[in-house]
């Protein structure tokens, strides 16, 4: 299947002139995958720049001891950073992607990446764009879990994740995975917020109980 009409979907690529932006819907091809599927592991080669249109999907490395750490996510109107890192310097796939949602994605031949990022220095500018400002989100997670308080972090992300609501449904090993360091820790540091009131506990979430309390924490 084509992707026709794709290119107004991604911001960076909707101001790119028009026989260019029919040429990339031209050579590219619409993939969809459910929540679960591996997108990309380590070890694999990258041949095609994924550029997503709808859902998410969870970029993560996983260390020689099997400990988890998510680097970042892909979110619709994105493009895979590490897909563009890969591509650009010859390499395999070092980390591994999972749509945690349902995806629909561009997906880009290699070949046709390579002609454009030569042709065009609008496109060069969207990919290199995306490169650098995902650089530096790399850069402030190196920085949170060599530097940052566990507690702090986590009471940040307790509440990032519950948005609006008063509940998180997580286990405190994806809140470990989250957050690059082991469960123990995060159920060590859950134990406190509870003993503190505020949150509880159930099996497999978090109840926030004082928002407010966490916010306060959340600002360091």
């Amino acid at each position: 299947m084509t992707g026709a009409g794709w290119t107004g979907r991604i911001a960076g690529l909707a101001g790119l002139e028009e026989d260019l932006r029919a040429e990339l819907e031209s050579r590219s091809r619409i993939v969809r995958l459910p929540a679960g599927a591996t997108v990309f592991s380590p070890g694999q080669a990258a041949d095609h720049l994924l550029l997503m249109l709808r859902g998410t999907v969870r970029v993560s490395q996983i260390s020689g001891s099997g400990r988890e750490i998510v680097l970042y996510r892909v979110e619709a109107g994105e493009s895979c950073v590490m897909t563009t890192a890969c591509m650009i310097g010859d390499q395999d796939y070092p980390a591994e992607g999972v749509a945690e949602t349902e995806v629909e994605a561009v997906a880009l031949p290699r070949a046709v990446f390579d002609d454009l990022a030569a042709r065009s220095a609008m496109f060069r500018a969207f990919v290199f764009r995306a490169y650098a400002q995902r650089i530096t989100d790399l850069f402030r997670i190196i920085d949170e879990v060599a530097f940052g308080h566990i507690d702090i972090r986590l009471a940040q992300r307790l509440l990032a994740l519950a948005g609006d609501g008063g509940e998180v449904r997580i286990t405190h090993q994806q809140l470990a995975t989250e957050l690059g360091t082991a469960r123990e820790v995060i159920s060590r540091q859950l134990q406190e917020f509870q003993r503190r009131g505020w949150i509880a506990q159930a099996r497999g979430a978090v109840k926030i109980c004082n928002r407010r309390a966490l916010a306060a924490l959340g600002q360091g």
